[in-house]
């Protein structure tokens, strides 16, 4: 759903441990050449779009995602990145 923002350029979606939960949705953007996308915009932008338990919780902003020498996103070295959070009231 990320992808179809004007401002995402790349996104890739992983589970975060939760105290409460077990795990939350985190979502690592690359944000177009030029824009600035804030948490609070994309968080409003999926909110008309997804359900609840798939809205992503947190977002880290790079200026390119993880890969390995294929080109294939590296998903374990984002679990780890700081993270912007953004609150659902859900």
């Amino acid at each position: 759903m990320l992808h179809e923002h004007p401002d995402v350029d790349e996104v890739a979606v992983v589970g975060v441990p939760d105290e409460t939960w077990g795990e939350r949705v985190e979502a690592a953007v690359t944000p177009v050449p030029g824009a600035e996308p804030t948490p609070e915009e994309l968080q409003t932008f999926v909110g008309e779009r997804l359900a609840d338990f798939k809205k992503p919780r947190e977002f880290v902003f790079l200026d390119a995602l993880p890969r390995n020498p294929t080109g294939k996103v590296l998903k374990a070295p984002l679990e780890d990145e700081e993270s912007v959070v953004v609150g659902w009231d859900s």
